[in-house]
């Protein structure tokens, strides 16, 4: 009983994604705007499905074009950092915010201490309180900044901008007693309905089996949906193309309870060039914050995409009109050696994340580190440096009189001691600041071995680099 029960469920599930595979044909008749822009990022590639089955069509539009509406997505603080993987979701939220609407990010604090099983082949590591509020904190204030940056660099001033809020579902979850929330919660959701999901059956199946933990998530997910179309106004919810199970769970909810029509939108789960989602990927992840990946980090891994994939990530991940998109796209298979699409692709999403002061930033450290430019290394600040350099070691030196080539090196031991240290110098293994240094008895010189701001960059061989920090100048 209980499989025909799930069969016919996923029969249902089957039916309504068919009929949103069609997302843009419906919107071509409209010339509303709120047909307009659903289809503006369709054809970008931002959204890809939509439910129920008819709010492609008529309702969507019209409802995002009588008055400005209250969209939101959720993100869980599972880590001390949002990554790429995430920023699309952000991106999403900014273009309706950017066509007038309201938008919330709505942070985990409560739904990562349960654990979201979509996606997952085992249970989650359980995480503390502690570290849930710390990583709340870090990602609030991430995605806070990529809201100000989008206002202050790629907002169309003349427009009406929508507010831009963020929250955290602790905040409505504290207060409520376990037998009180399933009490008030669960009747409004089914079983079969619950474990049709995906991502319930793909758990079921595995070796671990599910926990009634995860199993609970999509009813927090639900009431999460229900709260804000409650107390927001709250008619839409983004959420990546793995979270349409939960999306629809929340949808049946405030169905049951109110019977007001609320909408789904789902993006895409952005890949790489292998066909690996863009996440957390061990010892492979890009984040977004500056303290675990820099802004020059950034910056390169958008610059060092595969040909194939810049196009579709200037679509996705910039504010560019698709005419721009397609100009830039020409120029660049005029003139590929220039990379002209790679370098504005990166330029524009490392503004959004991190600012224009990141973006400088970045530039510099591209500068200095390959293109060899001293005057880059003379304006970079000490982070910088140790940002481009993470795994050389930094010092902080007493600049004395009479400190020679291979003192420096001594100090930070960077060279065997004894003749065979000085006979690497001798033979020019030493590089200061770009510059080969070959004499090692040599009294380090101002403005070529000290810099204007105190730093030397010492390079032993190919790849092994150590920061001084000058003091006493």
């Amino acid at each position: 009983m209980a499989a025909a029960v799930v069969r016919v469920c996923e029969r249902g599930l089957l039916r309504r994604s068919s009929a949103l595979r069609a997302f843009g044909s419906p919107l071509r008749r409209s010339s509303s705007a709120g047909g307009g822009l659903l289809l503006s990022l369709h054809r970008r590639g931002v959204l890809k499905d939509s439910f129920p089955e008819n709010a492609a069509q008529d309702r969507l539009p019209q409802l995002l074009q009588s008055t400005p509406q209250t969209v939101y997505c959720g993100f869980d603080p599972t880590a001390d950092s949002l990554h790429v993987g995430n920023l699309l979701a952000i991106i999403g939220l900014l273009h309706f915010r950017g066509a007038g609407h309201h938008v919330i990010a709505v942070l985990g604090g409560a739904t990562a201490q349960i654990g979201d099983p979509s996606g997952k082949t085992s249970e989650r590591e359980r995480l503390s309180v502690t570290s849930v509020e710390a990583n709340t904190q870090t990602i609030r204030e991430s995605i806070q900044r990529i809201f100000t940056n989008h206002e202050m660099y790629f907002h169309d001033s003349g427009r009406t901008l929508g507010t831009a809020t963020v929250l955290n579902n602790m905040s409505w979850y504290k207060s409520w007693g376990v037998v009180e929330f399933l009490s008030e919660a669960g009747r409004h959701l089914r079983m079969g309905t619950m474990l049709s999901r995906h991502s319930v059956q793909a758990r079921l199946k595995s070796p671990d089996g599910m926990s009634l933990t995860e199993f609970t998530y999509q009813v927090f997910q639900a009431f999460d949906f229900h709260h804000l179309n409650q107390t927001r106004g709250c008619r839409i919810q983004l959420g990546g193309t793995d979270q349409l199970g939960n999306l629809m769970s929340g949808h049946e909810y405030i169905q049951k309870v109110s019977g007001e029509d609320v909408y789904g939108l789902t993006i895409p789960l952005v890949t790489n060039s292998m066909g690996d989602k863009l996440g957390k990927t061990a010892g492979n992840a890009v984040w977004l914050n500056r303290d675990k990946t820099s802004p020059f980090e950034l910056y390169q891994f958008f610059l060092r995409q595969p040909d194939a994939n810049v196009e579709g990530y200037l679509k996705l991940f910039t504010f560019l009109p698709l005419a721009e998109v397609e100009s830039l796209m020409k120029l660049q298979r005029e003139d590929p050696g220039k990379r002209l699409a790679h370098k504005r692709l990166a330029a524009e999403v490392t503004k959004l994340v991190h600012g224009k002061e990141g973006l400088e930033s970045a530039k510099r450290c591209t500068n200095a580190l390959y293109h060899s430019s001293v005057r880059a290394l003379e304006e970079m600040s000490d982070e910088e440096l140790q940002e481009l350099f993470r795994e050389a070691p930094f010092h902080e030196l007493l600049l004395e009189p009479g400190i020679s080539v291979i003192d420096a090196c001594r100090l930070v031991s960077a060279i065997p001691e004894g003749p065979r240290g000085y006979q690497m110098v001798s033979d020019g293994a030493v590089w200061i600041n770009h510059t080969r240094a070959d004499k090692p008895e040599q009294v380090l010189v101002p403005k070529l071995h000290v810099l204007s701001n105190g730093l030397t960059l010492l390079r032993v061989g190919k790849r092994n680099y150590y920061i001084i920090k000058w003091l006493g100048l």
